[in-house]
């Protein structure tokens, strides 16, 4: 199967909403909710992918030529590439009723695993979906990373014993998730938490706690303080708030106040190899992608995680073998083209 085989596919599964572009680029899906499309005038999806394309890398052959390696320990796991799917919650809703959370999960995390990732999964309204979502995680061994949503304390509590069940590696947050649409007036009720909230539930996870859905230094700050181990700076797709920056423009400036010590992740718009090596030098030590696993699991089932992880995959280590770097930690901001001055006064 090719990449372009697998789209094909997809698009006679995905339903009316999603397209399964051959670049998922926002721009088809506009504000289409449901559906992958972003809240308001679907500007921040487009933002988020455009944002990446606007980095150039500089490239460098001369040098010792040696062999890539482009591995990421998380956690004290070791992941073939430093990249992560993405949690993806209603399937069914946003992208076909093929799947549903509970068979999407069930291909994906165990995929994931065999492809030398690993994946975050989704939350819901349905119990079902967390339960499902723990299930996948604890058959591929605790390689994956659920996602609670933002829910009272009493309903996140219920979740983090079928997190415990699971085995997961690790527990992630994402708190940006009280702005889904699709989620205002529901029970359980999902809001904002507050630093003694969050402080309180990575006491009780029992293993890394991420705090997904951070755009602002205040906020990296806040989720250090709560005793998060690792941040995810994330827009939520453009899903939960119109107009907001795109992840890219915000990645440094949360790196230099985090600190080296804090473990960033980073989403938004990341589509190719070279976006990962550029999310890196801005200093991520690894990325999410959603929309375009729903696309290949729908498209090619646990062949089409395999090989969007290649593909994906290679395209990092064809960019750091140009760029003259071996390991991730070579991937520096002097990877990045910063025009001079000089240049736009020619």
């Amino acid at each position: 199967m090719t990449y372009q085989e697998l789209l094909a596919e997809a698009r006679k599964k995905v339903g009316p909403y999603c397209h399964a572009c051959p670049v998922c680029d926002g721009r088809a899906c506009g504000s289409q909710i449901p559906g992958p499309g972003a809240k308001g005038m679907g500007d921040t999806a487009v933002r988020n992918f455009q944002a990446w394309q606007n980095i150039r890398i500089n490239m460098n052959t001369i040098g010792e030529g040696r062999e890539p390696d482009p591995s990421l320990t998380l956690f004290g796991h070791k992941l073939k590439y430093p990249i992560l799917a993405g949690p993806v919650g209603a399937v069914n809703l946003h992208y076909g009723d093929s799947l549903n959370d509970v068979s999407y999960n069930d291909i994906l995390v165990c995929a994931c695993r065999d492809a030398g990732i690993a994946a975050f999964t989704g939350d819901g309204t349905d119990p079902k979906v967390m339960e499902a979502a723990a299930q996948a995680i604890r058959n591929a061994g605790g390689i994956g990373i659920p996602t609670v949503k933002p829910w009272d304390m009493e309903t996140i509590e219920e979740k983090m014993a079928l997190v415990e069940e699971s085995g997961a590696f690790a527990m992630a947050m994402d708190v940006d998730a009280a702005g889904l649409p699709f989620l205002q007036g529901k029970n359980p009720p999902a809001g904002p938490k507050t630093i003694s909230q969050l402080r309180q539930i990575a006491e009780r996870a029992g293993r890394p706690f991420i705090i997904k859905g951070i755009m602002t230094v205040r906020g990296a700050l806040a989720a250090k303080e709560a005793g998060a181990s690792a941040i995810v700076v994330s827009n939520h797709g453009g899903r939960v708030l119109d107009q907001t920056p795109a992840t890219a423009e915000v990645l440094a400036q949360i790196r230099d106040a985090a600190g080296k010590e804090m473990t960033i992740l980073v989403d938004g718009g990341i589509r190719s190899g070279t976006d990962v090596f550029k999310a890196i030098a801005l200093g991520a030590n690894g990325v999410l992608i959603a929309r375009p696993f729903v696309t290949a699991v729908y498209g090619g089932g646990k062949d089409g995680v395999a090989l969007y992880t290649e593909k994906i995959g290679r395209e990092l280590v064809d960019t750091m073998k140009m760029c003259g770097v071996s390991r991730l930690d070579e991937i520096t901001r002097e990877c990045l083209f910063r025009p001079s001055s000089d240049f736009f006064r020619l």
